[in-house]
This record gives C-alpha cells, sequence and structure tokens, in this order.
C-alpha cells in the first residue's frame, strides 16, 4: 500500500512538471493558431504556414490529416511517426520542437475529435492567438453528434478566448456566435467568393475557394499582405489528400481520375460535384468508385441516399469493407442494380480492370469514401498509370 502511494506522489509531481513546461513552451510562441473543422484542415494549415512564412514569419506548421508532417519556417516537410494511434499528447511534443526552433508563429492542426479532448486542446494544450473553424458538416455524428448543432457546438470547443476566430461557414454561424460571445471572441467570417478565378490559377492542383480566403484572412489579421500571401501558398506542398486529376490511357480509352477519397461526408462531395462538373464532366461516363471502411459503417450507410439519388453517374463501384449495406441501401433508395457493382475486398488491379470494362471513348472515374487503407491503394494504382493534369 505504502509503495503505491509513493508511485502515485511521484507520478503527480512529474505530471505538474510536464504540464508547467509545456505551459512556458506556449508562452515562447506569440502567433498560436489552432485549425479545427470537417474538412479542409489539412490545406488551411498548409495554407497559412506558407503565407506567413512567405510574409517573413518565422513559422512551424504540423498536419494530422492524410499523412501527418511537421512543415518547417525553410519549407521543408518532416514525416511525424507515430506509434499506435494518434493521441492528443502529441501536441506537447508539437510545442517543445516549436519552442526549441524559436519560431515566431505555430500552425496546428486539430487532432481532437471527442468534445471533452476538444476542449482541452484549446484550452490547456495550444491557448490559441487565431482560432479558424473551416466548415461544419455531417461527419463524426457518432462522436460529435448526434445532431449537427451538437457537432458545431463541439468544434466550437476550440473557439480561442479573447481573441479572433476566421471561418468561412454560415449555416451553424448563430451556434458560433454564442459561444464566441461568451469567450469574448469576435469572429471574421471569409468569403471564398471574394477569391477570384485569376488568384486560384497560381495553384497547380484543385484547391477551394474557401480554404484560400480562410487563409488570407489569417495572414491579413497577423501583417502579410495578400501578394506576399499568395506566393508562399502557390509554391507550398500541397496535401496529399488535396483534389487532383490524372489522365490515363489505356490502349484506345481515355480515363480522367479524380482522387476525391480524402472527403468523406456528403457536403463535400456536393461541393466537390458542382466543381467538377462546371468544367469538366460534360459529355463523359462518370464512373463513382466508392472505399468503405470497417470502423466507419455510420458513414458508409449515410452514403446510401448520396448515390441514389444526388449524385448523377452513370455507374457505380463498391470497395473496400463492409460495403453490403451501402449497396442494399442504394437499391432500395431506387438505384438499379444495372448501375452498381458490389466489389467487397476486391483487389485494387480487379477494380482497375472494371473500370475499364465500363470505359467509352472518355470516362471520368471519380473517388469517394474513405483515403484509408483500401483508398489509399486504389488512387496509387490509378495515379502510377496517369499523368496528372496542372491547372
Amino acid at each position: 500500500m505504502y509503495t503505491i502511494l509513493v508511485l502515485i506522489i511521484i507520478f503527480t509531481v512529474l505530471g505538474i512538471i510536464e504540464f508547467r513546461r509545456h505551459q512556458n513552451n506556449i508562452a515562447k510562441i506569440p502567433i498560436r493558431i489552432l485549425v479545427n473543422g470537417t474538412r479542409g484542415k489539412s490545406s488551411v494549415t498548409r495554407l497559412i504556414t506558407a503565407g506567413l512564412q512567405s510574409g517573413g514569419i518565422r513559422t512551424l506548421g504540423k498536419t494530422t490529416g492524410t499523412a501527418p508532417r511537421f512543415i518547417h519556417p525553410d519549407g521543408a516537410e518532416i514525416p511525424i511517426h507515430r506509434i499506435g494511434k494518434a493521441n492528443i499528447i502529441e501536441q506537447v511534443m508539437v510545442f517543445k520542437k516549436a519552442a526549441a526552433m524559436q519560431v515566431k508563429a505555430l500552425v496546428a492542426e486539430c487532432m481532437a475529435v471527442l468534445p471533452p479532448n476538444q476542449i482541452i486542446m484549446e484550452k490547456q494544450m495550444v491557448r490559441s492567438t487565431a482560432g479558424v473553424i473551416t466548415n461544419i458538416r455531417a461527419d463524426h455524428l457518432d462522436e460529435m453528434g448526434p445532431t449537427m448543432e451538437d457537432v458545431a457546438r463541439s468544434l466550437g470547443n476550440t473557439i480561442p478566448q479573447g481573441h479572433t476566430l476566421f471561418t468561412c461557414e454560415r449555416k451553424y454561424l448563430p451556434v458560433l456566435n454564442e459561444i464566441a460571445e461568451k469567450r469574448y471572441c469576435i469572429i471574421s467570417v471569409a468569403d471564398g467568393e471574394l477569391v477570384s478565378d485569376e488568384m486560384m490559377r497560381g495553384f497547380s492542383y484543385v484547391e477551394h475557394k474557401d480554404n484560400v480566403a480562410l487563409a488570407l484572412a489569417v495572414c491579413n489579421h497577423l501583417g502579410v499582405v495578400k501578394d506576399d500571401a499568395l506566393k508562399g501558398m502557390y509554391r507550398a506542398i500541397p496535401d496529399p489528400g488535396v483534389l487532383r486529376i490524372y489522365t490515363i490511357h489505356h490502349y484506345e480509352k481515355q480515363i480522367e481520375f479524380v482522387n476525391g477519397f480524402a472527403a468523406n461526408d456528403p457536403d463535400s462531395y456536393i461541393i466537390i460535384w458542382t466543381l467538377l462538373k462546371s468544367f469538366f464532366m460534360e459529355g463523359k461516363k462518370i464512373i463513382v468508385v466508392v472505399n468503405c471502411r470497417p470502423d466507419r459503417i455510420q458513414r458508409t450507410e449515410s452514403l446510401g441516399d448520396l448515390i441514389a439519388q444526388k449524385l448523377r453517374a452513370d455507374y457505380f463501384i463498391l470497395v473496400g469493407d463492409f460495403t453490403t449495406p451501402l449497396y442494399n441501401k442504394a437499391i432500395a433508395l431506387g438505384l438499379p442494380q444495372s448501375k452498381i457493382s458490389n466489389m467487397e475486398n476486391a483487389p485494387v488491379e480487379d477494380v482497375f480492370q472494371k473500370v475499364v470494362s465500363l470505359t467509352e471513348e472518355n470516362s471520368i472515374v471519380i473517388g469517394v469514401g474513405n483515403i484509408v487503407g483500401h483508398g489509399t491503394e486504389l488512387a496509387h494504382n490509378f495515379i502510377n498509370k496517369g499523368k496528372e493534369i496542372v491547372y
């Protein structure tokens, strides 16, 4: 009993020392930006980091998404290797590194999902001087829901105390305003419509105007003018999960592959669909490949209405794990069996050959669902056979 008591005292003291050390590291970094939201966190983190660096602010960026990375002040990227699953305690290491590098700014993607963890992330681990909530969409409802207002309040846990929050969210802005008022926080709403097509031509990949608008707003708030910020953003390495388009020539057939696996909620699919339809889909056969994950069954089932009634494609191919619930739901909602194939756990090359068999002279293949697991393998299979279209 005595030994257990001694151990408890020792671990408590060590915990207090580590906590104080972390708070000291926080104090050494005057600009701390926490990027939260449903979609676009990694991209916005990268854009803000690049914009601030281009404006002469010594900045360290840290992403969590498709491939966790440190973005050093010179733009170099260092992969983050984890033992086991991601844990919010990782932020302690992030701040230790940032303090040692003597950066003026740290831009960190929020890695917390559960509401209590989001509170800890903001109040104890980052204490942000500027917050970002990219958008609020129907994802992680099992952890932050069940309602969309619950999701909005959960994400609102990272609204900073006494500083400014930047967002493009409008539908759930009243919820964010309610929280912000209690924290004496000003909300700045960025507008993607104010980002011109000319400004977007500087990106070699398909970026979203809202992401750019948010990043520019944060950079402007910190004294970096638009032109300087954009120069850095154009040079920045994009997140592995950004929307990219590839052309594949297979004998007499041409396949255009859109890697949209990283977007995995219905609202994001509609946005991507609208973006592609406006300049890319006309006159082409459209094939959608949906990747399903065993740990995202609720998300998978939510796609039933989407593929049955909202995505007007010529054919759907279901791949990955637990595809049958989605298949059955889509059929029940009226999608003809002649327009869908269930290829659960099929090898990626078999999926490619299925696409080829469906392809006419010119087809577009859009990958959606999830980037993890089978999605990554599928994306690499298609990408390795093609050449990226640079805009």
